[in-house]
């Protein structure tokens, strides 16, 4: 099994692993530099570094580097007498790095005009695993959406269950109309998203959360929402508006001060926050 293509379907598919690395050796070992294994989520594991007991340990440290997503190194000394318990003729010493993997963050665009076509690829190209969501077959389709990882053309209220949100899933609300982008939001602010966006004028924005709130929703799941979204670069074209929401993605996930949700808190009838400063 190539390792390497192992991590990336993994990746894709949100799932955790570890990848564990000899970086360093003295003395006689039963593996050599460079030997890899790859623990996955399920503790199964794939590719060694050697067998007996220091494979045990670094199983279980691997483990620890998935629950904390912070990378480490290992030590280990083969004495003669712990080698020969485990059946293994050496005495060296070796060091292994275990380095997190972590799923690509996902994006799930709700909408298959331009700006999605856009927003598409480019989330692609900065590594988000892209799905694409539309109840159009004609416009959710693979000829329009190749780099996608996932295309689905159906009722969004029959879609919505079968999506895996997760914290680090990225909302955004680009359909062909206010009446399709309230029933998108309806849902979309009940789920655990890191982010939620959504296309349009202030206007139109403040017509949609007011239209919810009067269903009952609470004014406060509106709070992380980005309406309008995107950072204000001035963008006009399909294209320049997947940029400034590419930006505005790329500030959450790497926790950047200009992050701060678009949405004003005058819309849900409280005082608006004063934003981070830059």
């Amino acid at each position: 099994m190539d390792l390497f293509e192992e991590i990336a379907r993994l990746r894709r598919a949100g799932r955790k692993s570890a990848l564990a690395t000899i970086i360093k050796v003295n003395g006689s070992i039963p593996s050599h530099p460079g030997a890899r294994m790859l623990v996955r989520d399920d503790g199964s594991i794939a590719g060694t570094i050697g067998g007996g007991c220091v494979e045990a340990e670094v199983w279980q440290a691997a483990r620890e580097v998935m629950e904390t997503g912070k990378a480490c190194i290992r030590s280990f000394s083969l004495a003669e007498d712990a080698a020969h318990d485990n059946g293994l003729i050496c005495g060296g010493q070796l060091e292994i790095y275990i380095e997190p993997v972590e799923p690509l963050p996902r994006v799930c665009i709700f909408g298959a005009g331009h700006i999605s076509r856009a927003l598409s690829k480019l989330c692609s190209m900065l590594g988000f695993s892209v799905t694409v969501v539309d109840d159009r077959e004609s416009y959710a389709s693979r000829e329009r959406f190749p780099e996608a990882d996932a295309v689905i053309a159906g009722n969004y209220e029959e879609i919505f269950p079968a999506l895996d949100i997760l914290p680090d899933s990225y909302l955004i609300i680009v359909t062909r109309g206010h009446r399709d982008d309230m029933r998108v939001l309806r849902w979309a602010v009940t789920t655990g998203a890191g982010y939620i966006a959504m296309i349009g004028s202030r206007r139109k924005v403040i017509s949609v959360v007011k239209g919810l709130q009067k269903e009952g929703l609470a004014p406060e799941l509106f709070q992380r929402v980005h309406a309008p979204m995107g950072l204000d670069i001035g963008a006009v074209t399909p294209e320049e508006i997947a940029v400034s929401v590419a930006a505005e993605m790329i500030a959450v996930r790497r926790k950047a001060a200009s992050n701060w949700p678009a949405l004003s808190m005058s819309v849900l009838g409280a005082a608006s926050p004063a934003a981070p400063s830059k």
